[in-house]
């Protein structure tokens, strides 16, 4: 740990330059203490690193000192995939290595392009979830994790739509970070399927490995999993028309099925504007109210009751604003 620790200190050096005490540990997460402790051990081995003292002070290796210690651990390799995602590596349990991965790996750049990747990140910064959401704090997640990394059974319980709880003994393949939301990938009965680790209730380490499946690609099994679940979801047709600003809504309210169904449709506005279309919707109560979201901008033409079903609930909501 201490040996880590120290390669920690000396590449930060390396890269930042001057650095204090206090910013060292906090960088580290230790004491000011042991940081200085930490200064002596790397000196006392012979690493050309001085203090300057005074408010602008701290410490700095030699010019031109450069360290080829930058050999990247098996968990910062993996880490590395993550690098534009430090929540979710965090909510895996891997920040840490995560940023030992992302120091060995800036420090092991030529000075050029070290430069420049210090400028992308000072630049551009990546947030995935949409607006009004983060991503989910798990508490299981980094046990999942764990298993998935080392193809480990596990046993959950798990909620079910309509509140219906099971208990599932599971292969997991891997997981996937869709919109803020994590989901689990697994194997059950020799069946593949996709669990909302959110749902997980309770998890339970079997103690037993499994062969992982040599065919299975999970970049493929999510796609051909969530083009199934969106056919699911939306498995009804409506025929509406709408104006101008309710196309524009479109993307935003019904996401890539509305934006798809936009594109695809080879009809072209009338004179006033208006376009008919056929668009999925979700069935039950949940078209009512996503249609609902674009007021006199969409009238639905087809089918009659949901036409009536949207007239009702506007009825009644003209009654409530007189």
């Amino acid at each position: 740990m201490r040996a880590s620790r120290l390669l920690s200190v000396l590449l930060l050096l390396q890269n930042r330059g001057r650095m204090t005490a206090e910013e060292l540990a906090t960088e580290l997460e230790v004491s000011v203490r042991t940081v200085y402790r930490d200064v002596e051990a790397l000196s006392a081995a012979g690493v050309p690193v001085y203090a300057d003292r005074g408010r602008t002070g701290g410490y700095q290796l030699v010019d031109g000192y450069r360290t080829r210690l930058t050999g990247l651990t098996e968990e910062e390799a993996q880490s590395l995939s993550l690098a534009g995602l430090p929540g979710a590596a965090t909510e895996l349990g891997l920040g840490t290595v995560l940023a030992a991965a992302q120091l060995k790996l800036h420090a092991a750049m030529p000075s050029e392009l070290r430069a420049g990747a210090s400028k992308i990140s000072e630049r551009f910064y990546l947030d995935v979830p949409g607006w009004h959401r983060g991503i989910e704090s798990l508490p299981r997640l980094s046990e999942l994790a764990d298993a998935v990394w080392h193809g480990r059974r596990v046993k959950v319980r798990y909620e079910r739509w309509g509140q219906r709880k099971v208990d599932r003994v599971l292969d997991p393949l891997g997981l996937i970070l869709k919109a803020g939301n994590w989901y689990l990938a697994a194997r059950c009965d020799g069946t593949d399927r996709t669990y909302r680790i959110s749902r997980i209730e309770e998890l339970e380490d079997l103690g037993e490995t499994f062969e992982r499946p040599s065919d299975f690609d999970l970049a493929r099994y999510w796609h051909e999993w969530s083009e199934q679940f969106e056919k699911r979801m939306y498995s009804r047709t409506a025929v509406v028309r709408l104006n101008e600003f309710a196309r524009i809504l479109l993307p935003f309210y019904l996401g890539a099925v509305g934006a798809r169904a936009l594109r695809e449709t080879s009809a072209e506005p009338d004179e006033n504007g208006w376009l008919t279309m056929e668009l999925p919707v979700e069935p039950g109560e949940s078209a009512v109210g996503e249609l609902l979201r674009f007021g006199g901008n969409l009238e639905v033409l087809e089918p009659p009751e949901l036409r009536e079903r949207l007239a009702e609930e506007i009825r009644k909501m003209g009654a409530v604003y007189g």
